[in-house]
C-alpha cells in the first residue's frame, strides 16, 4: 500500500494520519464517514481514493428533496417488452460518496443501510448484488449547520471509522496555494492498485495473528465502556468486531503480520468515537475526547 499511500500525498497535503486511517478503513472492508466544515478536501479525498485503487466511482450529492430511487434505482416499463426492466442507481459502483449524507431526510439516509450492511440492495422485492469490492465515503457538514438531519445511532455503526480532515499546516496550505488545481491533480492521478488486488490485501488482513493477550485487551475496552457509568450505551459486539479488523488492518499496513496494542490505540478514537454518547459530566464531549476517555484502560 505504499504505492498507493505516496500518489494520494501528492495531492492530498500534510494529512498523512488520516490517509493512513482511511486506507486501513478501506483495506479492512469498512464504511468511512468523514465530518468537517465545507472546504476541507473531504470530497477530493473520496475521489483520490478510488482514482489510486482503480474502483469505479459514482457520487450522490444528498439533498432533503432525494428520494430512495434516486440513490438505489428504480423499475422502468419497457413499451416495447411490454415488461418492467430495473435501471440500477448509483449505488451500484465500487466506490460510492455520499455527499453531505446528513441534508438528506432520514428515509433517504436508511436506503444506505442495506448496501452498507450486506453488499446488495432490494428493489421492489428483488434483491440486486452490489459490485465488488464496494464501500460507502460519506462526508458530513457539522450538525451545528443549517439544512441538516443527525444520523441515526444504527446508519453511525455502519461506518467502521470517522474521521475529521482539520485545517492544512501552514506547509501544506501553502502548497495548496501555490500549487496546481486539486481537481488536475486528480484527473491526472494513475492507478496504483486494480480492484482484485485490493480484494487480496482485505484477505491478508484477516490473517493478521491476533494474541490471546490482545483479545484480553479489547474485551477490557469494550467493558470499560460498559460498565465504567461514563457513557449511555457501551460498544456493541459489532464495535468490537470493527476495532479489532480495524487494528489488523493497521499492522498491516505497517508491515507486521501481527497486532499491537498500540494498533489498537491509533485506531480507537476513529472506530469508537461515533460510537459512543457521553453521559453525566461527559454528556457535552465530543467523539474523540469521549473515545480518548476509553485509553486509559491499562494493557493487560
Amino acid at each position: 500500500m505504499g504505492k498507493v499511500l505516496a500518489a494520494a500525498e501528492q495531492v492530498i497535503l500534510g494529512k498523512n494520519a488520516q490517509l493512513r486511517l482511511a486506507l486501513a478503513c478501506l483495506m479492512a472492508k469498512g464504511h468511512l464517514l468523514i465530518e468537517d466544515q465545507p472546504g476541507m478536501g473531504k470530497t477530493t479525498l473520496a475521489h483520490v481514493l478510488a482514482r489510486v485503487m482503480g474502483l469505479e466511482f459514482q457520487r450522490i450529492q444528498f439533498t432533503s428533496d432525494l428520494l430512495p430511487a434516486d440513490i438505489l434505482g428504480a423499475s422502468i416499463y419497457e413499451r416495447d417488452t411490454g415488461s418492467f426492466t430495473f435501471h440500477p442507481g448509483p449505488v451500484f459502483a465500487q466506490l460510492v460518496l455520499a455527499d453531505e449524507v446528513n441534508r438528506a431526510t432520514p428515509k433517504c439516509q436508511s436506503a444506505l443501510l442495506e448496501a452498507m450492511e450486506e453488499q446488495q440492495v432490494t428493489v421492489e422485492g428483488r434483491t440486486y448484488p452490489l459490485p465488488q469490492p464496494f464501500f460507502v465515503i460519506a462526508t458530513q457538514n457539522p450538525m451545528h449547520q443549517i439544512g441538516t438531519f443527525p444520523l441515526p445511532e444504527s446508519q453511525l455503526d455502519r461506518f467502521l471509522m470517522r474521521l475529521t480532515m482539520g485545517y492544512p499546516d501552514r506547509l501544506a496550505e501553502r502548497g495548496l496555494l501555490a500549487g496546481r488545481d486539486r481537481r488536475t491533480l486528480v484527473a491526472d492521478l494513475l492507478p496504483a492498485l486494480v480492484p482484485a488486488e485490493l480484494q487480496a490485501i482485505q484477505e491478508q488482513v484477516g490473517r493478521v495473528h491476533v494474541a490471546d493477550a490482545l483479545l484480553d485487551y479489547l474485551q477490557a475496552l469494550l467493558d470499560f465502556s460498559r460498565q465504567s457509568g461514563a457513557f449511555m450505551v457501551g460498544l456493541s459486539p459489532r464495535g468490537g468486531l470493527a476495532l479489532l479488523r480495524a487494528a489488523q488492518a493497521w499492522a498491516l499496513l505497517h508491515g507486521r503480520n501481527h497486532v499491537l496494542p498500540e494498533d489498537v490505540q491509533m485506531v480507537l478514537p476513529t472506530v469508537a468515537g461515533h460510537r459512543l454518547q457521553g453521559c453525566g459530566e461527559a454528556s457535552g464531549l465530543g467523539p474523540e475526547t469521549l473515545a480518548a476517555r476509553l485509553l486509559d484502560v491499562p494493557i493487560p
